[in-house]
């Protein structure tokens, strides 16, 4: 490990003198849940009423994604609701299909606010598909329609559903091969999980495919149950490491609930500066 050590302390020597603490560079999620709340845009007469059009509120998204392991039974939930003070005739729920152009109307609305509850077969059905024609990664967008005072307008609060495998803590944790082409780092880590909150993971191994004492850690991760984000906290996985002092790893990046894969970006610090950032790929072994 010493020329590993060499290597890294010029490099490491050269950022100090050029570099400050870099903010951590965060992945987009693969499952990502996109809620846009701006203005409207009129389905008719555009010139005219744009600005006086009622924009609904799409909240409480939660589940939100259709799991690919129970099409039959999976289905997303939200909530709509109006600004104070505002009032609609009715509020139609849209739905389409990422490999076909076709919309259907999925559900209406005329109380608010509502809890709208949304399954994976009806949306199918409405929109002319077979649930065996669904597959991991297709996305599914419903849109809102508000009429008010005659007017139909189409509200930019969008909801994309990913088609998705649910959750499961055992593929999420085990004996992982971690790898990162930047950071020159090849080798076999552990994920374990904890005991009370299933959304959270510690990272075993990481410095010491480097020949590192992991006398601090393990890396703490959270993984967010609804669009699966990870967020690693700064956490001191060895004391000593090359001669610098608490190396440090913390950062973002995306889980993959069907494989259970990581996709991560890392922030790499010591007492003494930063590294810098480096992505790793962590992937369960047989």
């Amino acid at each position: 490990m010493v020329g590993r050590g060499y290597e890294i302390r010029i490099s490491f020597t050269n950022s100090l003198n050029q570099l400050k603490m870099k903010k951590i560079i965060t992945l987009s999620t693969i499952f990502t849940l996109l809620i846009f709340l701006f203005s409207c845009e009129e389905l008719k007469d555009p010139a005219g009423l744009r600005g006086k059009a009622v924009v609904p509120f799409l909240t409480d998204v939660n589940p939100a994604i259709f799991d690919s392991k129970d099409l039959e039974n999976s289905f997303i939930q939200f909530e709509v609701s109006l600004p104070e003070g505002t009032s609609v005739e009715k509020i139609s729920i849209v739905g389409s299909y990422s490999k076909s152009s076709g919309t259907a109307e999925i559900t209406e609305l005329t109380t608010f606010p509502s809890t709208v509850k949304i399954t994976s077969a009806e949306t199918a059905q409405l929109l002319g598909l077979n649930l065996a024609d669904i597959s991991n990664g297709d996305i599914f967008t419903f849109e809102l329609l508000t009429t008010a005072g005659g007017m139909t307008t189409r509200s930019s609060a969008v909801l994309l559903v990913p088609v998705a495998c649910a959750y499961d803590q055992a593929l999420a944790t085990g004996s992982y091969h971690s790898v990162s082409p930047d950071w020159g780092s090849d080798g076999t880590i552990t994920i374990t999980g904890d005991e009370s909150d299933p959304y959270t993971v510690y990272v075993a191994g990481l410095e010491a495919i480097e020949g590192l004492d992991e006398d601090k850690g393990p890396l703490v991760m959270h993984i967010n149950p609804i669009n699966y984000a990870v967020v690693a906290d700064k956490t001191v996985i060895a004391s000593d490491a090359f001669g610098y002092h608490n190396i440090a790893y913390e950062g973002n990046g995306t889980f993959s609930s069907c494989d259970g894969s990581y996709t991560m970006l890392f922030l790499i610090t010591v007492d003494e500066g930063t590294f810098g950032t480096f992505s790793f790929t962590f992937t369960r072994n047989p």
